[in-house]
């Protein structure tokens, strides 16, 4: 466990979890089930028993920090990353990579979102340990493939060579197909949801990086004698002005050789939208999930989340979203979640406040 490090990924707006994901507290913030812990908390609690606090690193924008420091308190300063602009995954993950590697060239490492739900976690445990296992002694990328249970045109997906190994090798990547062609996916069984969830050793990361991505690797390999000292932050700042914005999908996953999958299914969603927190929770007799002060009547299929200090009324709504928060109040329906980002362009030319 000591060579066992989690970079989890915390710098995200959410844009399509609007009006209840804003630039200036986002959803990984918020207590979005209801449980009483942040989706953020939630993702460092999932690793209890797989690494050490102390190995644990959250790399976030610059604004967010004290959100951070507020809700995972236990975190020294060297384990949250601030990055000064938002260059997608490559670069914030490569952050973070070099900055472990500057104090464990043997680390073995696992890299995951701060906003993804998971409901066996168990399960989820037993997943990553199977893929460090694998990564411990052999430099190869990993990737978590999630059992598709529905042609999802939203996610990303996996195809992988057929056989009885647990950890297989990955054919090829299709980012968010049209519905035919998802329905192919669903029909042929090899194809798995990307989950964004990737394992790999220090070495192998490394290596794949200098290869596919060579100006990152050339920026991050630079910082090795500021990493854990008080230079780090202005070189940061520097590094991040050369920086290119890829994502790590993009950037090395679909273009290198030694990448493998490890199937799995431990009630995942990646909360990216209204409709994902939707099939997730849990619904009452009329199929609606709702969290607030409310009446509703001949209602059904929706999700309704309102604030608490306010009764909302709700007559004749069949299949939507209703949400409200800091102001803004969003009423669409759950088909056309897709124009969420349409609607906060909108808001943001009306009033930079209202996103």
């Amino acid at each position: 466990m000591q060579d066992t490090y989690v970079i989890i990924m915390a710098g995200g707006v959410g844009t399509r979890f609007w009006p209840f994901s804003r630039t200036d507290f986002p959803k990984q913030f918020h207590d979005v089930l209801g449980t009483g812990r942040t989706l953020l908390q939630q993702t460092v609690d999932r690793f209890d028993g797989v690494c050490p606090i102390e190995n644990v690193y959250i790399v976030t924008s610059q604004e967010y920090k004290e959100l951070v420091k507020q809700q995972i308190p236990e975190l020294t300063d060297d384990q949250i990353l601030l990055e000064p602009h938002r260059r997608n995954t490559a670069p914030c993950i490569a952050y973070a990579c070099y900055k472990i590697a500057a104090r464990n060239p043997n680390a073995n490492v696992v890299v995951a979102p701060a906003d993804h739900i998971i409901l066996k976690e168990e399960v989820f445990k037993d997943t990553i340990r199977v893929a460090l296992g694998a990564t411990r002694n052999e430099d190869i990328l990993v990737t978590l493939g999630i059992q598709p249970t529905r042609p999802d045109t939203g996610y990303g997906y996996i195809q992988y060579i057929p056989d009885k190994l647990t950890v297989k090798k990955v054919k090829s990547f299709t980012e968010k197909p049209h519905l035919e062609l998802a329905l192919q996916f669903l029909d042929s069984g090899d194809f798995v949801w990307n989950a964004g969830i990737f394992v790999w050793n220090i070495n192998a990361f490394k290596k794949a990086l200098t290869q596919f991505q060579p100006d990152i690797a050339e920026i991050f390999q630079g910082g090795n004698e500021h990493y854990y000292v008080d230079s780090e932050d202005s070189f940061i700042q520097r590094a991040y002005q050369h920086c290119g914005s890829i994502s790590i999908d993009n950037g090395i996953m679909e273009k290198a050789e030694n990448v493998h999958v490890v199937l799995a299914s431990f009630g995942w969603s990646d909360l990216g939208t209204w409709k994902s927190m939707y099939e997730v929770s849990e619904k009452d007799a009329n199929l609606n999930v709702t969290d607030g002060n409310m009446i509703l009547h001949n209602t059904t299929n929706s999700i309704i989340k309102t604030p608490k200090d306010k009764l909302v009324v709700i007559n004749g709504l069949d299949g939507f979203i209703v949400a409200e928060f800091d102001g803004v109040l969003l009423i669409c329906k759950k088909d056309d979640e897709q124009k969420v980002k349409e609607f906060v362009a909108e808001a943001k030319e009306l009033d930079p406040k209202y996103v």
